[in-house]
């Protein structure tokens, strides 16, 4: 079954919820466990002109260091020790987190990639994009979809 579990964290409610799927299926059948963070702040669709650009990467990255610790936590607790953590700055390309996913279970030759969903609707969708869609999309791997309630 399962040996090489990534999942995509991003401290989210629907990102929780992913991290405990991986959490079971890990234990169920011994699978290693990395849990991802795409630091990537291209996302935002306004100019922030008052706003230094790496003052926004470093909260981003420390954003991302909080998430991965505490998966790292949940991971611990759960006992699950055979867990890594991994934080990507440079994103394979701007604005596309599922391009960088992928290419990272790919690199570390994952077989199930573990992420949660946010179950936007309408314009949030179209204006945010799908992370979850873009992975499905893009790689050859079994893909388990968390799904959460849409987050406001």
């Amino acid at each position: 079954m399962y040996q090489r579990i990534l999942v995509a964290v991003d401290g989210s409610k629907s990102s929780d919820l992913a991290i405990e799927q991986a959490i079971t299926l890990s234990k169920a059948t011994g699978a290693d466990v990395k849990a991802l963070f795409v630091a990537d702040d291209s996302d935002l669709f306004f100019d922030i002109s008052y706003m230094d650009p790496s003052v926004l990467m470093n909260e981003i990255r420390t954003y991302g260091e909080k998430s991965l610790a505490a998966a790292a936590e949940r991971f611990r607790a759960a006992g699950v020790l055979n867990a890594t953590l991994h934080l990507v700055e440079r994103p394979t390309s701007p604005g596309q987190i599922s391009d960088t996913i992928v290419a990272e279970a790919e690199r570390w030759k994952a077989d199930l990639i573990v992420l949660g969903t946010h179950g936007r609707r309408g314009m949030r969708r179209m204006v945010m994009g799908s992370v979850s869609e873009g992975v499905v999309s893009k790689t050859e791997l079994p893909v388990l979809l968390i799904r959460c309630v849409a987050e406001k």
